[in-house]
């Protein structure tokens, strides 16, 4: 499929060089460029997957770790995404109508400013990302390669 240039130079400049290209470039040399060209493609995806390879290392690593507080974390992240979902949408109306009916009653001092609200778009985003991990995690369960590194003591 070919890319559409929607800036008029950027399309004047194509097709010149196309034209250029046409008239100044042989067929050998044509090869060559694509040669080369598929050969940095190669080597960009090479070098993608011993990135990928390297980041799997440290998260087999992190796994195996005894201590909740390194192989514990996505736990503890969805953990407190879960607090605050629970504290948006059940706690926090509730603390508002508390909050009204106590400075009603002026029990509570009316400069005081009722409880805050959360960003919820901020912890949707992290609790759907732990979701996309735990999801990965039932597919290493159902396949048999999970292991339980967390042991009671």
């Amino acid at each position: 499929m070919a890319s559409i240039d929607l800036n008029p130079i950027g399309g004047i400049a194509t097709a010149v060089g196309g034209m250029l290209d046409d008239l100044f470039t042989s067929d050998e040399e044509r090869l060559k460029a694509a040669i080369e060209s598929r050969k940095l493609d190669i080597e960009e995806d090479r070098i993608d997957a011993e990135l990928l390879k390297g980041q799997q290392e440290i998260n087999k690593e992190e796994a195996k770790h005894s201590s909740i507080f390194v192989a514990g974390w996505r736990p503890a992240a969805g953990w407190a995404c879960v607090l605050g979902i629970v504290y948006q949408y059940l706690a926090y109306p509730m603390l508002q109508w508390l909050w009204a009916f106590g400075q009603s009653q002026e029990w509570i001092p009316r400069e005081l400013q009722a409880p805050p609200i959360l960003d919820i778009a901020a912890l949707m985003t992290l609790l759907l990302g732990l979701l996309g991990l735990s999801t990965q995690r039932t597919i290493e369960r159902v396949k048999g390669k999970a292991r339980g590194n967390l042991k009671e003591q």
